[in-house]
This record gives C-alpha cells, sequence and structure tokens, in this order.
C-alpha cells in the first residue's frame, strides 16, 4: 500500500521552487543580452545604410569618368547624405559625411570614397579603378 501512495504523488514544493529558479535564470540572461542586441541592430542599419551610399557614389563617379568627354575634379569632394535618402532630413534621419576623391593615374582614374557618420569617426571606404571608355562618349 506504501508503494502505491509514492506512485501516484505530484510535483513537489522542492522541485517547483528549483524549477522557478532556473526560469529567473533564463529570463535574467535574456534581459542582460536586450542591450547588446539593441546596439548590434543599430550599428548594423548604419553599417548597411552606409554599404548602399557607397556603392552609389562610386557608380555615379565611373559613369561620369568612363565618358571620355568628361574631365573629372582632382580636388576631393566633400558632401552630406541623409540615410533617408531624401534631400530634407526625416525624423530619426542620420546625416552621413561621403568624401570623395577622384586620382588621375595617366590614363585611368582612381576613385576613392569614405563614408562617416556621428558615432563612426572612421566609417567605411572603397576604391575603384576606372578607364574611360569611347563607347561612352555622348
Amino acid at each position: 500500500m506504501l508503494k502505491s501512495i509514492r506512485n501516484k504523488s505530484g510535483i513537489t514544493l522542492i522541485e517547483a521552487v528549483i524549477s522557478s529558479f532556473l526560469m529567473m535564470v533564463g529570463v535574467l540572461a535574456l534581459i542582460t543580452a536586450q542591450p547588446s542586441g539593441w546596439k548590434l541592430s543599430s550599428r548594423s542599419d548604419y553599417l548597411g545604410r552606409a554599404a548602399g551610399i557607397l556603392q552609389a557614389e562610386l557608380e555615379a563617379n565611373e559613369i561620369l569618368i568612363m565618358n571620355k568627354n568628361n574631365t573629372p575634379a582632382t580636388a576631393p569632394i566633400v558632401k552630406k547624405v541623409n540615410g533617408s535618402g531624401r534631400g530634407t532630413p526625416q525624423p530619426g534621419d542620420v546625416t552621413y559625411n561621403v568624401r570623395t576623391t577622384r586620382t588621375d593615374l595617366a590614363g585611368s582614374w582612381r576613385v576613392t570614397v569614405q563614408v562617416t557618420w556621428p558615432t563612426n569617426a572612421t566609417g567605411i571606404s572603397e576604391s575603384l579603378i576606372v578607364i574611360p571608355q569611347a563607347y561612352f562618349a555622348q
């Protein structure tokens, strides 16, 4: 008779306390990971927008230089671009600084673009070698 009572027992108080403690530890671990998750999300948003701006600037300069009738300026060009892509800043918009340098390499051009934003003074940069083409002359 004693065996049958033990087989029908439910969750004890000790088991309930231990499971509650483990749940609290898990929830606290998730809560402490939240700020770093937000920071990583913000950083990836800045980088993604900066990469799009950088690529657009490289392509615009490539098209300009490939037309052999154009004479690109060699002085660095610095401009501000809004992250939204619009001329006027939108609510919550970030202004990116875009620095474009064109270097004449005697027959070809090196275009270097650097994009920075307020929380990252180094930003990202990329270079491209462009050769003027007769087919692009207008």
